[in-house]
């Protein structure tokens, strides 16, 4: 961070009309400097209404590049019947959808976007689809997202700014949002944020009134099949796999649930 806003701060005096400068035998674009050094410094005062604008281009994006499972496709119907009694969350109106992508996976965005892969859907029950959806819905509501929106804006601003020095990892794409799609998937939380998601998730299942266990059995699912090896645990590219501790979790929800039935 120091480094980025120091870079922002050197080059402030240097007027548009200079296309380049050289340091020694380097030749720097001073325009991508200045400009990435611009996005650096303004990633740390983003407002509220600057990431829920960001969210909703990259999710645009997204759906873009993704193929969406139609409405009235068996994907679609199965999604619509579990998501049909979702409330607004905090005042926020939450969207579905399922990509048609083997991909174990779902996530949600700041903006109330919520997709779901179709190999998520291949192996979990409708239950347990739900709990996963209500975790990311956790992360929404604890601004988990939100915050890896804007840390995921401020490493694409850092990757501009190292375009700025090398014309050749500028060429690695002239996509701001596919840039910020790169960032921000490969987002991780930390344990901390994972099982107070975790924990929306058991309560939520609770309030839709569906198995107290879905979350903790979608959990030993994945971790089953990575441990399994083979063809399917490839197929399972990060949904839990980059999550801190699933294994302990999963181990916690269901003594959550043990307690519950004990009432």
């Amino acid at each position: 961070m120091k480094t980025l806003l120091i870079f922002a701060l050197f080059f402030a005096g240097i007027t548009a009309s200079q296309a380049q400068i050289k340091i020694g035998k380097m030749k720097i674009d001073t325009k991508k400097a200045i400009q990435a050094g611009k996005d650096a410094a303004g990633a740390i005062t983003l407002s509220d209404e600057d990431i829920a604008a960001m969210s909703k281009e990259y999710m645009q994006w997204m759906d873009t590049h993704n193929k969406l499972a139609a409405p009235d496709s068996e994907l679609g119907k199965r999604l619509a019947k579990i998501t049909a009694n979702f409330p607004k969350i905090d005042g926020l109106k939450l969207n579905f959808g399922v990509y048609e992508v083997i991909d174990v996976n779902a996530f949600a965005c700041g903006d109330g976007s919520i997709r779901v892969c179709a190999g998520l859907m291949e192996i979990m029950t409708d239950d347990e689809v739900l709990a996963v959806i209500g975790h990311e819905i956790g992360h929404v509501v604890h601004h988990d997202s939100k915050n890896a929106m804007k840390n995921a804006y401020l490493r694409s601003a850092a990757k501009n700014a190292a375009g700025a020095m090398n014309e050749k990892v500028a060429k690695l794409t002239d996509s701001q949002l596919g840039d910020l799609a790169e960032a921000f998937m490969g987002a991780q939380f930390s344990q901390k944020q994972e099982n107070a998601a975790d924990d929306y998730a058991f309560d939520f299942c609770l309030r839709q009134n569906v198995d107290p266990y879905a979350m903790s059995k979608a959990l030993n699912k994945l971790v089953e099949l990575s441990n399994a090896g083979g063809e399917k645990a490839t197929r399972i590219q990060k949904m839990f796999s980059s999550h801190p501790g699933s294994a302990e979790r999963a181990a916690r929800l269901k003594a959550k649930a043990d307690n519950l039935q004990k009432k």
